[in-house]
């Protein structure tokens, strides 16, 4: 089963994570699919980049969001319009 889900880049003490849509049995820093956005946690700099048209193919294909996945496509959406 495909599941979309955060995977963690960046330095310690500096996280940056890309959503990526992986097979959910492997590890979350293991091989992608597909890297369909980025997410900056840090509250200055907080920002969500998703491509909004991949996400829908890919939940229209199965794959399951993560509830951290859910919420990052919602203010993705609200921004978006």
């Amino acid at each position: 089963m495909l599941a979309i889900r955060l995977k963690r880049v960046g330095f310690k003490g500096n996280p940056l994570y890309r959503v990526v849509v992986s097979d959910s049995r492997k590890r979350p820093t293991g091989e992608a699919v597909d890297e369909i956005g980025t997410y900056n946690p840090h509250p200055e700099l907080s920002d969500v980049k998703l491509q909004l048209d991949r996400v829908d193919y890919w939940l229209s294909h199965g794959a399951k969001p993560s509830n951290t996945v859910k919420k990052l496509i919602e203010i993705a959406k609200a921004k978006k319009g």
